[in-house]
């Protein structure tokens, strides 16, 4: 041996050697040790390592754990997500095709040697976890921040008006994101649109590409979004936007144009110049639209009525005039007396629909089907096909009244989730069903008797041709912990489900619609007790919740938060141990006032904490019988 030989570094490792070390770190230490260098970052953002460990810290595993009466054993090796993943592309090779996606195949037998045999059940337990789908694109690493970081709200910048030194709020009536030029600008800009209550419309720096994040960069005139136009007399309520329609805007990503319903108004507006440039009148109030997908119709929901509205057959102007929307109050009366007959809509039997969701092909997020879904004061989710209107496809009984519409393009099974939650699937049988499955999930979030209501039906070909006993085990209903409040909204974020209700909380699920991951109050910032504990909060709730992932490009990571909407405001819960920005910074501040105003907040949040605590105190005192009277 050459004793002037000097010894190997670190740097010349291979990759798996040092993942192997790098898996007997911390998740805190991991995320330190990507800064040294280009190839530790490389190593250190490897999926197959941040996937163990979102799974060794899941409410998920910790509960299959309890349920079978042990501990979770320590699992160092990083190599065991590797080998969950070799094990399915090897039984991949003796599944015949002949077997149906659903036929259980006999578990392995398991190693008689213990710590085999540990190592063999975490395997299992970890692919029956996994909510991924083989063609489906995660960073495990965003879903470690989002399962388990720090979580904080922060505040966008409050519009306010200004006249004569006297200074007013502003207050929003609806949000929806804007990606400029369908997210081909460059820069990955990502702007929120919300039209306010004096008749503008203002965009908001969601990421900070064009100013300062959270910041107003953008506002029109007042008036815009009034029925009588920028003159008319626009004091009365029912001459602006219904405070009452969550779905009031709808943004058109490549033509940069937005929709806003303002009573039964549609006004379209260019976001590039901040003007009205149509409208369209109907015959009942909107209560809700869709969203704009490339291609199709926008889908508009009346109090009593379903319709589609091609904006494209709207006549092109030429871009060397310029275009305006004539304010005529006889428009009003035109459209009553017009004997043309009516576009086609399909008519309501009960009124006022909440929510319309577009279904998203198998597989695929931007793709959309012809399959249109409609939620509302009613106990049925409607079902309209593009190519049918306005002939009603069918309907799904849930027997609550649905407010919000969502959909994963990925398969859904009560009974393979079931089977999942009790970690019974091998592995190959889990491989074999993701592989061979199709079909989308439609997520429906709601009230029933009082109480939140998340909803889960596999939708396939078998479905929609009326198969009622395929839909029966492909439905799932969670009554009794979901929320203890109404669902207001819902959205996919990552490999989850999110939704805000009644009580101030935003909540995370598993796809399996029953495992909680994660829970956040509105208006607060501990990065402590932000998982499973609900944390001190201002009484705000999410009227809407939308997620800022970009689908265009390669996100930086951890840029994928919550933007939300309480009815009056904007925020964004991030996923970071401080606030990026609250809505005081954007304005200037004397120091003895900012002063002034940290202690008089310091001093309300001291008071809100003795509060609970007191209500607290009450509500144990009262399970024990020793309340009050």
């Amino acid at each position: 041996m050459d004793r002037n030989r000097r010894p190997s570094g670190w740097d010349e490792l291979p990759d798996e050697i040092l993942l192997q070390i790098i898996a007997y770190l911390e998740p805190y230490h991991i995320t330190r040790l990507r800064l040294v260098s280009h190839r530790l970052q490389e190593l250190c953002l490897d999926d197959e390592l941040w996937k163990r460990n979102c799974f060794d810290e899941s409410p998920w595993y910790l509960r299959l754990q309890n349920r079978r009466g042990a501990t979770p054993p320590f699992f160092p090796l990083a190599s065991h997500g590797h080998e969950v993943q070799n094990a399915a592309r090897a039984t991949q090779k003796d599944v015949t095709s002949t077997k149906g996606p659903h036929l259980v195949v006999p578990p392995t037998k398991p190693p008689t040697d213990d710590s085999k045999h540990r190592k063999w059940r975490k395997i299992q337990d970890m692919a029956n976890w996994d909510p991924s789908f083989p063609t489906e694109q995660v960073s495990w690493y965003d879903e470690y921040i989002q399962r388990c970081g720090p979580a904080c709200i922060s505040w966008l910048q409050t519009p306010r008006i200004r006249d004569c030194g006297v200074e007013a709020i502003i207050e929003s009536r609806g949000v929806a994101l804007y990606n400029p030029h369908d997210g081909n600008d460059g820069d990955g800009t990502m702007l929120a649109v919300s039209p306010l209550d004096d008749g503008s419309v203002c965009l908001w720096d969601i990421k900070g590409t064009r100013g300062k994040q959270g910041s107003i960069i953008g506002r029109s005139k007042p008036d815009i979004l009034f029925i009588d136009g920028p003159s008319g007399q626009n004091k009365r309520r029912s001459k602006r936007i219904d405070t009452g329609v969550t779905e009031c805007v709808s943004v058109n990503h490549q033509n940069n144009r937005a929709f806003f319903a303002v009573q039964s108004h549609l006004i379209e507006v260019d976001l590039n110049r901040l003007e009205a440039v149509s409208r369209q009148s109907f015959e009942w109030s909107i209560t809700t639209m869709s969203a704009i997908n490339q291609g199709l119709p926008l889908t508009v929901g009346t109090s009593l009525g379903i319709h589609l509205h091609d904006f494209r057959t709207r006549a092109n102007i030429p871009s060397d005039r310029s275009e305006r929307v004539e304010w005529d109050e006889s428009d009003v009366y035109r459209s009553i007396f017009d004997p043309k007959p009516l576009p086609p809509y399909a008519s309501l039997s009960q009124p006022t629909p909440i929510s319309i969701l577009h279904l998203p092909k198998f597989g695929s997020h931007d793709q959309m089907s012809d399959d249109i879904y409609v939620s509302g004061r009613f106990t049925n989710i409607l079902h309209y096909d593009r190519r049918m209107f306005p002939a009603i496809v069918g309907s799904i009984y849930s027997g609550g009244l649905i407010k919000s519409l969502a959909a994963v393009p990925y398969p859904y099974s009560t009974v393979d989730y079931e089977v999942r939650r009790h970690g019974e699937f091998p592995v190959e049988q889990i491989s074999r069903i993701k592989r061979t499955g199709s079909g989308v999930t439609m997520v429906a979030g709601g009230a029933y008797k009082l109480k939140g209501s998340l909803e889960m039906y596999g939708l396939s070909s078998a479905v929609h041709s009326n198969d009622r006993a395929t839909l029966q085990n492909a439905a799932m209903k969670n009554r009794q912990t979901a929320a203890s409040a109404t669902i207001l909204s819902l959205t996919t974020h990552g490999t989850k489900i999110a939704f805000s209700d009644g009580t101030g909380l935003i909540k995370w699920f598993e796809r399996d619609g029953f495992t909680e991951c994660r829970r956040h109050k509105i208006g607060s910032c501990d990065a402590k007790a932000s998982n499973l504990l609900a944390s001190k909060g201002r009484g705000e709730i999410a009227r809407k919740i939308l997620s800022t992932k970009s689908f265009v490009g390669q996100d930086r990571p951890n840029n994928d938060n919550i933007l939300f909407w309480t009815g009056e405001r904007l925020g964004l819960l991030s996923f970071t141990t401080a606030p990026l920005y609250q809505s005081d910074d954007f304005e200037p501040q004397d120091e003895e006032m900012a002063a002034e105003e940290e202690k008089r907040q310091q001093y309300a949040d001291k008071m809100r904490e003795a509060l609970e605590r007191q209500t607290d105190e009450m509500r144990l005192m009262n399970r024990f019988g020793h309340g009050p009277a």
